[in-house]
């Protein structure tokens, strides 16, 4: 006899699920960050080195790295940057959506380290004599744009001027002043040239007993911006060496997406008819189950505000591949047993207990390997490791308990007794039967 009890709960349980799903895959798909290669940007490596002699790179001074990389960051406007320190002292810095890449290659490198020196080279004053946050772009009288600076202390920049206002003969009573100034850097050897290192060398024929500085040159809009930028955002602690970097279009980005998209739709299908065609009921569920899958995967995935890249989608479709693995395990071992002459409610449970343990065995295996590619690999390679943890756990979820239950609720409600061909088994497959 039917029981009806558990066909109901099958049913109202698809209900709910269809109903969670529903609400939930349009705000999942809009908070999925994208990765470089998916939405288009740069991406640096940098190799962190002392800024002067004795200084220690330890874990300190790589934070204290990257909390001012990340200032800079902020005045692109990026959304979702990836900062992630390495092994060896490199910083990699992932933005994706940026289209100047000149502009931010300057922003993060540049040490931003200013000082006024005199017409000798000596330090007068630097960036510590400066108020935080207060560079400004204006114009001068030629409409010409220049920054504004605040200083902490007008009497100590009044003694700075008044002693180069003394400086005799006329022409050497320049506040010369520098972005990043090296051992070897030398104002009278710059001075002739007409790309000099310097920033600009105003003269001070009088003490200046003020808190306000100009730094005016032959600045372009861009030019000026980008300094006021680079002194507001602070002086990075270290130097920052480039050693590799690479750009990817939004177009090539947006083809990317679209062409791994439309691929993994197209295997999803190709698994989807597999399943229907050999395992008729029991691929059907295994298909409900593929879906919650997918949704329960992006759904942590996002929770965890990863960047999803191309790496990362190959390691979702090869998740999808293990959880039809799963279920394709489960379902032979059912029709074993349905082939064997047991019952459908023995052959569910006697072929759940046989296919478990191998089940366990090939995921915790790739659990494994995707811990060990996460723990030593670096950028997209940890993606690919992240979301393959992921789906290997969401899979034992789904796959495993999921298809079982709703499976389960089927076959005790005794609907399924005497059809075997439900599961892809002839009556003359079965041992005892003619």
């Amino acid at each position: 006899m039917v029981k009806k009890g558990p066909i109901f709960s099958f049913f109202a349980l698809l209900i709910v699920l269809g109903v969670i799903i529903g609400f939930a895959v349009n705000p999942i798909i809009h908070k999925v960050n994208l990765g470089l290669d998916l939405k288009g940007g740069f991406e640096v490596l940098y190799q962190v080195e002392p800024l002067k002699a004795g200084q220690k790179i330890d874990k300190d001074a790589m934070s204290n790295a990257v909390a001012a990389i990340n200032k800079r960051i902020n005045v692109l406007g990026v959304s979702e940057p990836n900062i992630s320190i390495e092994n060896g002292h490199r910083i990699r810095v992932q933005l994706p959506g940026v289209k100047n890449e000149k502009r931010a290659r300057q922003l993060l490198s540049t040490t931003a380290k200013l000082e006024f020196r005199d017409y000798k080279d000596r330090l007068m004053l630097d960036g510590s004599d400066l108020k935080p946050g207060k560079a400004k772009v204006a114009f001068d009288q030629m409409n010409k744009p220049m920054v504004t600076l605040q200083l902490k202390d007008p009497k100590k920049f009044a003694n700075v001027t008044k002693k180069i206002a003394s400086y005799a003969p006329a022409g050497n009573n320049q506040l010369v002043i520098w972005m990043d100034y090296k051992k070897g850097d030398s104002y009278q050897k710059e001075v002739g040239k007409k790309n000099h290192k310097f920033i600009s060398n105003p003269g001070v024929d009088q003490e200046l007993n003020t808190s306000d500085v100009q730094i005016s040159g032959s600045f372009t809009m861009q030019e000026a911006t980008t300094l006021k930028d680079l002194l507001n955002s602070g002086s990075l602690p270290v130097r920052m060496v480039e050693k590799y970097s690479t750009s990817v279009g939004a177009q090539f980005g947006q083809d990317s997406m679209h062409e791994t998209i439309y691929a993994g739709a197209i295997a999803v299908a190709v698994i989807m008819l597999f399943m229907l065609a050999f395992y008729r009921l029991g691929g059907l569920i295994a298909n409900l189950t593929l879906v919650i899958y997918m949704v329960i995967v992006m759904a942590v995935f996002v929770g965890l505000q990863a960047v999803l890249t191309l790496p990362g989608i190959a390691a979702m479709i090869l998740g999808i591949g293990m959880a039809v693995d799963a279920n394709i395990i489960t379902l032979e071992r059912i029709k074993d047993e349905l082939r064997g002459g047991k019952s459908v409610l023995s052959a569910f449970k006697a072929g759940n207990q046989r296919a478990l343990p191998t089940v366990v065995d090939a995921n915790l295996t790739t659990i494994i390997a995707a811990a060990v590619l996460f723990v030593l690999g670096v950028s997209a390679i940890k993606g690919f490791a992240v979301m393959l943890l992921i789906s290997n756990v969401v899979t034992f979820l789904t796959s495993v308990y999921g298809a079982r239950l709703l499976l389960g609720l089927l076959i005790h409600s005794r609907i399924l007794n005497d059809h075997p061909w439900l599961f892809g088994v002839k009556r003359s497959d079965i041992r005892g039967t003619k």
